[in-house]
């Protein structure tokens, strides 16, 4: 997490979750060019795209590199 490849992914990811969010709120209405919501459909644009990097931040490795959790291997149940 604390590299920049890490935080150039997390915001690659954030940026596209950005463009999604908004594609999909406007394209939810049918509304005209001038009569978009704008502050609407940017602030869920934006909230989608806080999220995205704060999920980015929480699934970040803490332990050794390959666990996808806070326990590492020897915590964790083996699979059935």
């Amino acid at each position: 997490m604390l590299t920049l490849t890490f935080w150039q992914d997390a915001l690659e990811r954030a940026v596209k979750t950005f463009c999604q969010a908004l594609v999909a709120v406007l394209g939810a209405g049918s509304f005209g060019l001038l009569n978009v919501p704008w502050v609407t459909a940017l602030s869920t644009a934006g909230m989608a795209a806080l999220l995205s990097l704060l999920t980015s931040v929480g699934s970040a490795p803490l332990g050794k590199r390959g666990e996808a959790s806070l326990l590492g291997a020897e915590h964790q149940p083996a699979p059935k």
